[in-house]
């Protein structure tokens, strides 16, 4: 009998053969089995108490008698069958966190560009062109965080040590944080924050608080040398606001992993504007993926055999 199946689809460019070998190692008494077909998929799959991987046919659950537990490879977990898979009284679990490292490091480098001025370099660099250019300073600088999950924390924690000031804002400002300052989602807390803000991180889940959270009204406020990261959600942001504000230099410059549309159309203009970077949104690829999920999967397939399903890291179902 099978324990755990992985199922055969790859995400980030990385197999998931070795997520299969990565799970062997931490649960060297399961027996693991990788479906390397779509017809091996549908045996392991009824047959399985644990499946994991990008997604799972609704259509194989009725059959799927032992099955306890889908642990998704993905953070998102929107694209599952969520409905039928809590009628099969199957618990889901996701990736929440394993990409924060990769993320913080990604937005420290957004930052850190646009603090020096880099992009302004690399261009002058690509036209063999000796010729000095302006650039500012990290210190001192306010850093709003908007997010205080695995993302923003991490981001929080790498800016420690640069002398900046920071303003974290989440739904619940009384639990705290790691940041300087926190602060909750009402309309003046949020103008407040972005009044005092150098570098704008979104690192929030698209929700309905959070869809068009930075809009006109909101970069109207922001300083002209403040900059806005997005490694949320494309949603978070009014790109038609934002396009305007960036045209008219009410703000310095944008650092995109996201964008709304995604992928932004061919011809739109924050692609050729020199004081925006647009980047596939791969600021969570990392190749310690497979790694950190095996540890999550590890960590649940023990509590199902102690405490159950109720106790389940990242359960979403």
């Amino acid at each position: 009998m099978t324990d755990i199946a992985v199922l055969r689809a790859d995400t980030h460019g990385l197999s998931a053969r070795d997520y299969a070998d990565e799970i062997r190692e931490r649960l060297p008494d399961a027996e693991v089995a990788y479906a390397a077909t779509p017809q091996h998929e549908r045996q392991l799959v009824r047959d399985a108490r644990v499946v994991t991987g990008v997604d799972v046919d609704a259509d194989l659950l009725d059959e799927a008698d032992r099955l306890e537990l889908f642990a998704c490879a993905y953070a998102g977990t929107g694209h599952l069958p969520l409905d039928a898979l809590e009628a099969h009284d199957v618990a889901v679990t996701n990736a929440a966190g394993i990409h924060a490292p990769s993320i913080a490091e990604q937005v420290l480098g957004y930052v850190l560009t646009f603090a020096r001025n880099l992009h302004e370099g690399l261009r002058r660099s690509d036209q063999r062109e000796w010729r000095h250019f302006q650039g500012y300073e990290l210190t001192d600088s306010t850093v709003t965080i908007v997010g205080l999950g695995a993302i923003g924390q991490a981001v929080a924690q790498r800016l420690q040590g640069f002398d900046v000031d920071t303003i974290g804002v989440r739904y619940t400002p009384e639990k705290g944080g790691p940041t300087d300052e926190v602060v909750g989602f009402d309309d003046a807390a949020i103008h407040d924050a972005l009044s005092r803000t150098d570098y704008l991180v979104l690192a929030t889940p698209l929700t309905d608080v959070t869809r068009g959270l930075i809009g006109e009204e909101e970069l109207l406020t922001m300083e002209p040398d403040s900059v806005l990261i997005n490694v949320a959600r494309g949603g978070v942001v009014d790109t038609d606001a934002l396009l305007a504000e960036v045209q008219r230099q009410g703000i310095r410059g944008a650092a995109l992993d996201v964008t709304d549309p995604e992928p932004l159309p061919h011809d739109h203009p924050l692609w050729t504007m020199e004081n925006v970077i647009v980047t596939p949104h791969n600021a969570g690829h990392t190749p310690k993926h497979w790694e950190r999920l095996a540890d999550i999967l590890a960590r649940n397939y023990e509590r199902l055999e102690t405490t159950g399903a109720e106790e389940l890291e990242n359960r979403v179902v």
